[in-house]
């Protein structure tokens, strides 16, 4: 992946976080849709597949997957509202926490060129 040399896995992250959140919006969005099946992203799979190489898009597509619901809804939809949004903000905290990570490098880098 392009950037690992001066990112690391940061910048994986902040992708598959960023697609992740995607999805989690659209499980709350259609709490109410009949027959909507909820997803989510396996980031430590997403994330292995996106540092070994395969594409973002490849990679992401591979670990997204059905969520199994704990409780079944009459009319078919496996979105659990309150998991679904606890979810998101867990994803969220930890977007911003990869995203502050990588402003800082970038920072650095900044300074580094300027000779400060």
């Amino acid at each position: 992946m392009a950037g690992d040399s001066l990112f690391g896995v940061h910048g994986a992250a902040l992708e598959v976080r960023s697609q992740r959140m995607g999805v989690l919006a659209s499980n709350i969005a259609n709490a109410s849709t009949p027959g909507f099946k909820a997803k989510d992203i396996d980031f430590k799979a997403a994330l292995a597949s996106m540092t070994s190489g395969t594409p973002d898009s490849g990679a992401i597509d591979a670990a997204t997957k059905y969520r199994v619901p704990t409780q079944t809804s009459m009319d078919g939809n496996t979105v659990e509202l309150s998991a679904e949004q606890t979810a998101f903000a867990e994803n969220a905290v930890q977007y911003q926490t990869t995203l502050a990570f990588l402003n800082g490098r970038i920072g650095q880098l900044t300074r580094a060129l300027r000779g400060e």
